[in-house]
C-alpha cells in the first residue's frame, strides 16, 4: 500500500486562494479535476512520484485542521530555506522545528488555517529525490 493523495478542506470560494498558496508559493502544479468532481469545488495540485494534494470544498462547519496536516519534502536546503523566506515575505506563518533528530522543517498555515509541513527528510542531499523509500 502506498499514499496516493491527501486531501485538505476549505471553505467555499477557496480556489483562487489554494492556487495563490499552494501553486504561487509553494509551486505545486494545477492538476484537472476529473469532469464528475468539478462541480463540488476545490482544486488539485501534483506532487513528486503522481501523487496529488487535493484541496476540497467543505460546504457546512468547516474547520482547519490544527494538527493533522501533510508533511511536503523538499529536496535540499536552499529549496527549504526559499520557500520559508517566500512564505515569510507573503506574510504566511513560518514555524521552525527541530524536534525530529535529523529532519529540517518548519510548520506554516494555509489561507484557511490548516497546518502545512514543509521538511528536508534525513539523509536527502542537494538535488536527490527526498522522497523516503517504500516499505
Amino acid at each position: 500500500m502506498r499514499l496516493d493523495h491527501v486531501q485538505l478542506a476549505a471553505p467555499p470560494g477557496c480556489e483562487e486562494a489554494a492556487r495563490v498558496f499552494y501553486g504561487g508559493l509553494l509551486g505545486l502544479p494545477e492538476v484537472s479535476k476529473p469532469a464528475p468532481l468539478r462541480g463540488s469545488g476545490g482544486v488539485w495540485f501534483a506532487l513528486a512520484g503522481g501523487r496529488e494534494l487535493h484541496v476540497g470544498v467543505v460546504a457546512d462547519g468547516f474547520a482547519p485542521a490544527g494538527k493533522a496536516h501533510p508533511g511536503l519534502a523538499v529536496d535540499g536546503d536552499a529549496e527549504l530555506d526559499a520557500l520559508a523566506a517566500r512564505l515569510d515575505a507573503a506574510g504566511a506563518t513560518v514555524e521552525w522545528d527541530d524536534r525530529r533528530p535529523g529532519v529540517r522543517r518548519f510548520y506554516t498555515a494555509d489561507p484557511w488555517g490548516n497546518r502545512v509541513e514543509l521538511c528536508l527528510p534525513a539523509g536527502a542531499a542537494p538535488g536527490e529525490d527526498a522522497e523516503r523509500p517504500e516499505r
